[in-house]
């Protein structure tokens, strides 16, 4: 394992041209006017944030992004025998029935209410689907909460990872479906001003350095996996921007701002007295969701990830700590590929890194069935051609780095042990 280098993987994001997509052919999507070359993105000051996709402001049509909070949508707080998870957007989908009420939903369900009620393209909105029935689920239908083998709350590192937004490390607090107010108040008080408050990409990429270094410091089994550290925990990030903003036709690529933000979070109040209701995660009145010609799919996913490492190269790295604080060292993509994979390819397209290393542990790691594994390759192949990856090069794995990483589980949660030394900041709720 090698320490966290910075200045050493920044050189070989320039070499290796990360922000120019060398394997990704976009041109067999609807979104190419959006999805050019990502290296000749201009600078710009749209509300999405400088240098962040779309290059061209999305079209806007009222009445067909309107997303009801009225009538059979209206918002109905959960009952004892409902759940609620990790997943503030799902968690709202599921009060405003969208998903079912009760939290519990088929693949079908999952993909119908993402795309509906966000605006999440199906290749994405499916993979997520798919991947929670067979990882978390009963192959069929998953839970938004839940316990390992049922839902999101048991799926530590699989589905759910450290360094959350808002939600604590398993085994820093011992939880990880609470939320960590102080978390929340970072992020809400880097854009301080009611009337100008827009937490877009640019704040999140801020944010979500911000973060990874909070973890690395406080969290002694800080654990960042191939696939729920260069993915699940990215989504985490972008997800919030690019599906929670406000669109109009004044701003069709989203306005976060402070009122929008907290009721998607079930956060009330203001200052010092803001409060979290869990599992009243709303969506807000008078909301408008992502266009159809501009909903968020893979490719527009991975060059979301590219644009927060163009900052910050150090989330584009495998690792962990070593038992204490500030002791993250990095595991090398060709020690856990047997040579097929190294951390320029890694960097080049972290997505297509992550499917096919999935695909070539994931039936030995998480243990699963010769149908289960068929499944999962299924649709690891579906996301890696919406991705348009190369044929998996990734035969062999050589998973005793990862497996020797303190942190290092696949079904953990909703509670967890608290690691020796961590650190806390503040209350749960």
């Amino acid at each position: 394992m090698k320490g966290l280098a910075g200045p050493a993987v920044a050189t070989l994001l320039s070499a290796s041209g990360v922000v120019a997509f060398p394997s990704l052919n976009l041109g067999n999507t609807r979104h190419t006017q959006h999805l050019v070359n990502v290296g000749k993105r201009q600078i710009l000051g749209g509300p999405q944030g400088a240098g962040a996709l779309p290059l061209l402001p999305p079209p806007f049509d009222a009445e067909a992004q309107y997303v009801s909070n009225q009538g059979e949508h209206a918002f109905v707080a959960p009952g004892s025998g409902d759940a609620r998870g990790e997943c503030p957007g799902l968690n709202a989908l599921a009060n405003h029935n969208y998903l079912p009420h009760n939290g519990v939903a088929t693949i079908q369900q999952f993909i119908d209410a993402t795309y509906n009620g966000v605006g999440m393209e199906r290749d994405l909105g499916g993979f997520l689907a798919v991947y929670g029935a067979i990882i978390d689920g009963d192959g069929t239908s998953w839970s938004i909460e839940g316990v390992p083998h049922t839902g999101i709350a048991g799926s530590h590192h699989n589905y759910e990872s450290d360094s959350s937004p808002f939600k604590p490390d398993l085994n820093q607090y011992g939880s990880n479906e609470r939320f960590v107010m102080s978390q929340f108040k970072t992020l809400y008080d880097m854009q301080p001003d009611p009337t100008t408050a827009n937490y877009n990409l640019e704040v999140f990429r801020d944010f979500r350095n911000t973060r990874f270094r909070q973890s690395v410091s406080d969290n002694p089994y800080f654990f960042y996996g191939p696939f729920d550290g260069l993915q699940v925990s990215q989504a985490a990030y972008t997800f919030i921007y690019r599906f929670m903003s406000n669109k109009s036709a004044e701003n069709p690529e989203g306005v976060l701002n402070q009122e929008v933000l907290k009721s998607w979070h079930s956060v009330q109040g203001e200052g010092d007295d803001m409060m979290h209701v869990p599992g009243h995660e709303r969506i807000p009145d008078n909301w408008y969701k992502r266009n159809a010609a501009d909903t968020y799919s893979i490719p527009y996913f991975e060059a979301d990830i590219l644009y927060f490492a163009a900052k910050y190269p150090e989330i584009l790295t495998v690792g962990c700590n070593a038992g204490k604080g500030n002791t993250y060292g990095t595991i090398d993509p060709d020690v856990l590929t047997a040579g097929a994979a190294t951390l320029q390819s890694l960097t080049s397209n972290p997505f297509c890194f992550g499917v096919n290393f999935l695909e070539a542990a994931g039936p030995s790691l998480l243990g699963l069935s010769d149908s289960q594994t068929s499944s999962l390759n299924s649709a690891l192949q579906q996301a890696a051609s919406a991705g348009s990856c190369a044929p998996n090069p990734i035969t062999d794995t050589s998973l005793t780095q990862l497996q020797n990483c303190p942190g290092f589980s696949l079904y953990g949660g909703p509670e967890g042990p608290i690691a020796p030394g961590a650190v806390q900041d503040g209350p749960l709720s």
